[in-house]
């Protein structure tokens, strides 16, 4: 089981921006934010943005992205209005997915750092 997944960030302030908003679509809050990361979560910290521990740049991994479990298509399409809205660069439209499954509902998102994010609901409607 996950208990939390970090991206990094060389700008705390521009991720901030961007993520408080997309979290909130997302049901999840700002739970801590300091010089070197924010932290977001429903009680416990689940997903931060943090300046890397090595102090070199911060770079998104190919290939790599967290995919948000959203309550339905509503909460999809909203993740992307505000997600484009606050910086973010769309690598997918809200759609189905069907070579994933019929009711794969999703919208594919890279952030300010170009790490991708992703909201997802299997809901038929």
């Amino acid at each position: 089981m996950i208990h939390h997944v970090s991206f990094g960030t060389d700008d705390v302030a521009r991720a901030r921006a961007f993520y408080d908003p997309v979290m909130e679509v997302l049901g999840m809050r700002r739970l801590m934010l300091d010089d070197y990361g924010v932290h977001y979560g429903t009680g416990d910290i689940e997903f931060s943005l943090i300046r890397p521990s090595d102090e070199r740049a911060a770079s998104a991994g190919n290939g790599a992205h967290v995919a948000f479990t959203a309550r339905d298509r509503a909460m999809v399409d909203r993740f992307h209005n505000v997600a484009m809205a606050h910086g973010g660069h769309s690598d997918g439209a809200p759609g189905i997915r069907t070579d994933y499954d019929a009711n794969y509902y999703a919208a594919f998102v890279h952030d300010p750092d170009g790490n991708k994010i992703e909201a997802v609901t299997m809901s038929a409607a």
